[in-house]
C-alpha cells in the first residue's frame, strides 16, 4: 500500500515539476528579453489573454470541433472496413497497405490547399483532412488486432464447427479493442490539428482562422492563448475515449488488478 501510494506522489510530482521548470524558463526569457517580449509574451500575459479571449475561443471551438468529431467518426469507419478487407483478403493486404503508408508521408499543409480548390471553403475540405490524417493509426490498430490473436483458439472455435463471421466476433474483433482505443486516442488528438490546419488555408470560422488573423496582427499573447486552448481540446477529446474504453472494456481493470 505505501509502495503504491508513494509511486501516485511520483506520478503527480514528476509531471508538475516539469511543468514549472518550462514555466520559469518561459518566464526568465521573457522577463530578461531573451526574445523580445512582444514576440514572447510571459505565462501571465498569456493567461490574461487566455481569459479574456475565452468566450471568443470557445465560440470559435464549436466549428473546429464539429470539423474534428465527423472527421475523426468518418475516419473510424472507414478504418474498420479497410482492416477488415485487409485481413480477410490478401491481396487487398497487399495492394493498400503500401498505399496507406505513403498517404501518410504526405504533408498535411501541402494536401489542404487543394482540398480547398476541389471542395470550396466550407466543412467539406476540413473534414476530408481530418479523414486523411486519422483513418491510418486507427486501421493499423485494427489490423494488429486482427492478425496478433491465440491460434488454438481459432482451431478451438473451428473445431466446434464455427465459420469465418463466429471466429471474428468472438476472437478477432475482442483482441483488437485495446489496440483500437490506443490509436483512437492518437487519431482524436490529430483530428483538432488537422481540422486547424485546414482552417488555416482557407475558411471562414474556427480556431485556424482566429489563429492566422491574430498572427497577421502581430497579437502574440493570443496566439499562445489559442495554442494553449487547441492542447486542452485535445487533451479533453482523449480523456473522452479513455472513459469510453473503460466503460466498453470492464475486464481490463479486472485484469489489472490481478496483475498487481
Amino acid at each position: 500500500m505505501k509502495t503504491d501510494k508513494k509511486n501516485r506522489v511520483v506520478d503527480f510530482i514528476a509531471p508538475v515539476s516539469a511543468i514549472a521548470a518550462i514555466l520559469i524558463i518561459w518566464y526568465l526569457c521573457s522577463e530578461k528579453e531573451v526574445v523580445p517580449r512582444y514576440m514572447l509574451p510571459t505565462p501571465g500575459d498569456v493567461l490574461k489573454a487566455f481569459a479574456v479571449n475565452f468566450p471568443v475561443l470557445l465560440n470559435q471551438s464549436v466549428v473546429t470541433l464539429q470539423e474534428a468529431v465527423y472527421g475523426l467518426l468518418i475516419g473510424i469507419v472507414i478504418a474498420f472496413i479497410m482492416a477488415v478487407l485487409m485481413d480477410r483478403f490478401n491481396f487487398v493486404y497487399k495492394a493498400f497497405y503500401p498505399l496507406l503508408v505513403i498517404s501518410q508521408t504526405i504533408p498535411t499543409i501541402a494536401i489542404a490547399p487543394l482540398l480547398v480548390l476541389w471542395m470550396g471553403f466550407g466543412m467539406a475540405p476540413k473534414i476530408t483532412l481530418v479523414v486523411i490524417t486519422t483513418f491510418f493509426p486507427i486501421t493499423i490498430g485494427l489490423l494488429d488486432g486482427y492478425r496478433n490473436i491465440d491460434p488454438d483458439a481459432v482451431n478451438l472455435l473451428r473445431s466446434m464447427g464455427a465459420g469465418r463471421m463466429k471466429i471474428f466476433r468472438y476472437v478477432k474483433f475482442p483482441s483488437a479493442v485495446e489496440p483500437f482505443f490506443s490509436s483512437l486516442k492518437v487519431s482524436a488528438s490529430y483530428s483538432v490539428v488537422g481540422a486547424v490546419v485546414s482552417e488555416w488555408l482557407g475558411g471562414f470560422e474556427g480556431l485556424g482562422v482566429y489563429m492566422t488573423r491574430v498572427r497577421k496582427a502581430y497579437a502574440f499573447d493570443k496566439m499562445f492563448a489559442v495554442i494553449i486552448f487547441i492542447s486542452l481540446v485535445s487533451l479533453i477529446l482523449m480523456l473522452i475515449v479513455s472513459i469510453i474504453e473503460k466503460v466498453s472494456t470492464p475486464w481490463k481493470k479486472k485484469t489489472d488488478k490481478l496483475s498487481k
